[in-house]
C-alpha cells in the first residue's frame, strides 16, 4: 500500500516542471562557465600573491615634505621598493631599470604613466632626509616619489610587504650599510598589495609582467570592491 502511494505520488509530478528545473540547472552551469574567471598566466606563478591584503594605515613623508599615505595608493598602480641612499649597489642599479621600465611606457603612449606611480622608501630616516630623497630621487627620474618616516613607521608597511632590513653596526661615526629586502612590490588601485617582483630586476621582465597583471585583473574584474 505504501509503495503504491509512492509510485502515486511520483507519477503526478508534472513532467514540465522537471524540464523547467533540469533547464534552469543548465542556464547556472552555463552562466558559471562563462563568468569564471581565467586562471592567471602560467608565468605569473610565484609573482602574484594568493592573497590580495588591503595595506593598512601608514604614514609617510615623501620628498616633497607632502603626507604619503594609504589613501595615496588608491586609483594608481604603485611599485613600491625599499632601500636607502647610500646602497652601493642594489638600490642604484633597481631605480635604473625601473626607470627603463618607465620610459618604455611612456614611448608607447607619448607621454608619463598616468595611472602608475614608483615609490622609493627609505628605511634609512636617521640619514635620508626629504631633501636629500629629493636630489636622489630626480637623478632616476623626477617623476618617481621618495618618501621615509620614523622608523615605526617604515616598521608598519614594511611588514605589510613581508619586506625586512637590518641596520649594520658603523664602521665609523655616521658609516653603515642597511641589508634590506630588494624585491619590488606591486599594489593595485584598490590599495591592495598583489605582486613581488624578486631579482634580478630587469625592465623588459617587469614590463612584460606588469602588462599581463594589469590584463588579467582588468578581464576579470577584480578591481570590484569586495
Amino acid at each position: 500500500m505504501f509503495d503504491n502511494a509512492v509510485r502515486m505520488n511520483r507519477n503526478n509530478i508534472p513532467i514540465g516542471s522537471l524540464l523547467l528545473f533540469g533547464l534552469f540547472l543548465l542556464v547556472m552551469l552555463a552562466t558559471w562557465l562563462l563568468v569564471k574567471p581565467p586562471a592567471p598566466p602560467t608565468d605569473l606563478e610565484g609573482v602574484l600573491r594568493s592573497q590580495y591584503r588591503l595595506l593598512a594605515p601608514f604614514s609617510l613623508t615623501d620628498h616633497h615634505r607632502q603626507t604619503f599615505d594609504e589613501s595615496s595608493l588608491q586609483g594608481k598602480w604603485s611599485l613600491i621598493f625599499f632601500g636607502y641612499l647610500s646602497c652601493p649597489d642594489v638600490c642604484p642599479m633597481t631605480l635604473h631599470e625601473l626607470n627603463t621600465f618607465w620610459r618604455s611606457l611612456k614611448d608607447e603612449t607619448g607621454a608619463d604613466p598616468t595611472d602608475l606611480q614608483v615609490v622609493f622608501v627609505s628605511v634609512d630616516p636617521a640619514r635620508d632626509s626629504p631633501q636629500a630623497l629629493g636630489t636622489y630621487i630626480n637623478h632616476f627620474n623626477p617623476e618617481f616619489i621618495a618618501a621615509t618616516a620614523a622608523s615605526t613607521q617604515i616598521d608598519n608597511l614594511a611588514q605589510q610587504f613581508g619586506a625586512g632590513y637590518v641596520i649594520e653596526a658603523e664602521t665609523a661615526p655616521g658609516q653603515y650599510l642597511v641589508a634590506h629586502t630588494s624585491a619590488i612590490f606591486l599594489v593595485d588601485p584598490l590599495g591592495r598589495s598583489v605582486a613581488t617582483f624578486s631579482q634580478p630586476h630587469y625592465a623588459s621582465t617587469l614590463l612584460s609582467q606588469y602588462r599581463k597583471i594589469t590584463r588579467y585583473f582588468s578581464a576579470t574584474g577584480q578591481f570590484e570592491a569586495g
